[in-house]
């Protein structure tokens, strides 16, 4: 089976920035990508908001980012990834091509626009509904379409579809936007937008192509006609993790659940980018996230090579294990360190503290403690508060 360091499942700004960071770490990185490299933003048209860049289209930012990213030298590989599993404690990604071991691997697979689930949605999808205003907006040049949503997304390309559209009617489900002001302001200054509020799609109907949506006002439970040629639906996101399968603790729709550390509930797979539960979905987070990813994944393999060299490989060893941000216990260390060795090796000196994971790994719970390990496992250990109790384990 191949076996690799670092595992970046998603190419878009989490995962690029995250491969960035990972090879600046020194470690060996492999990106999984199953479409464009870039991710979503390749279907912006417009991006004004990432910082010391004040205009640029989705794929020009997109296409920079894999430029920087190849300065690295990340091994990029196309490919579709069905599963993560542990295995007798080891991380497998199952693939299309083959099943890879990682020590460390950062799911940065983004998320995808919510289906509306309306009747007709389905039937009419590329037949006049559409996910994308940039790939399709141009086919209705001088025809009538309708946006569905009311956040950032659904405003800005309803502005972007009227370079095209003769007209452009926003249906949002509330009374007011949760868009920017920015792009609030711009899209009902345009002559060719009209809002209907309060309402939801109950159908998408026509013939062979879309010829109207069938709304719904959610305050009078009035039914009406709106006549257009297409529909572009923007009414949320849903995240690309369903082949985690349930793996990691996530919240609504599978929203994975990280810390500040983007560590996932299970060790040594972390989450950055658009796929966490998170306040703000943005380019320019997903690639803080994606950095913060990766260097607490250099940290967490380096862990796990340290804890191997020092604790498992040896026939045997005594580690003492203490909190450095705790003033008598680092004395202790001190001191435990100049005790005369009696066996097969010389105590060594562990900080539970930087390496609170390895702790928690090793089931140790109370500071600070002698931990003697006999070919990789623990045989004995004892929570030692003085020299006096530390000689009498170690005699």
């Amino acid at each position: 089976m191949e076996k690799r360091e670092l595992v970046i499942i998603g190419a878009g700004p989490a995962g690029l920035t995250a491969a960035i960071y990972g090879k600046r770490s020194g470690l060996d990185v492999l990106i999984l990508e199953n479409g464009i490299t870039g991710g979503q933003i390749n279907l912006t048209d417009e991006i004004e908001n990432w910082t010391g860049v004040i205009h640029a289209s989705g794929a020009e930012l997109a296409d920079s980012f894999r430029r920087h990213a190849e300065h690295f030298k990340p091994e990029f590989r196309d490919v579709e990834v069905k599963s993560i599993a542990l295995r007798d404690g080891r991380k497998i990604i199952g693939t299309g091509s083959g099943d890879i071991e990682a020590e460390a691997i950062i799911v940065a697979t983004g998320a995808r626009f919510k289906k509306l689930g309306a009747p007709g949605e389905a039937e009419f999808t590329g037949r006049g509904v559409s996910y994308c205003a940039v790939c399709d907006g141009a086919f209705f040049e001088d025809q009538e379409v309708a946006v569905i949503g009311g956040g950032n997304t659904a405003v800005e390309e309803a502005v972007y579809v009227t370079q095209f559209a003769s007209k452009v009617t926003i249906v949002h489900r509330r009374d007011s936007f949760r868009a920017e002001r920015v792009a609030i302001e711009r899209a009902m200054s345009n002559p060719k937008i009209e809002v209907v509020w309060n309402s939801v799609v109950e159908e998408i109907a026509g013939e062979e192509m879309v010829e109207k949506v069938v709304l719904k006002n959610v305050r009078t439970g009035d039914i009406t006609d709106l006549p257009v040629s297409g529909v572009f639906v923007f009414a949320g996101m849903d995240p690309n993790a369903s082949f985690l399968n349930g793996m990691v603790k996530s919240v609504g729709g599978g929203w994975i659940v990280t810390n500040e550390r983007m560590e996932t509930s299970v060790e040594g797979i972390f989450a950055a980018g658009d796929v966490r539960d998170k306040y703000l979905r943005q380019v320019i987070t997903a690639a803080g996230d994606g950095a913060t990813a990766a260097m607490a994944a250099a940290a967490y393999i380096s862990e796990q090579l340290h804890i191997q060299s020092v604790l498992l490989e040896p026939e045997q060893v005594t580690a003492f294990i203490f909190s450095s941000i705790e003033e008598p216990q680092a004395r202790l260390a001190a001191e435990i360190e100049k005790i005369p060795a009696s066996g097969a090796s010389k105590v060594i000196s562990l900080d539970g503290y930087k390496n609170r994971r390895m702790v928690e790994k090793l089931g140790i719970g109370d500071l600070p403690a002698l931990v003697e390990f006999k070919k990789g496992r623990i045989s004995r250990s004892e929570v030692v508060s003085d020299l006096d109790s530390a000689r009498k384990f170690l005699s």
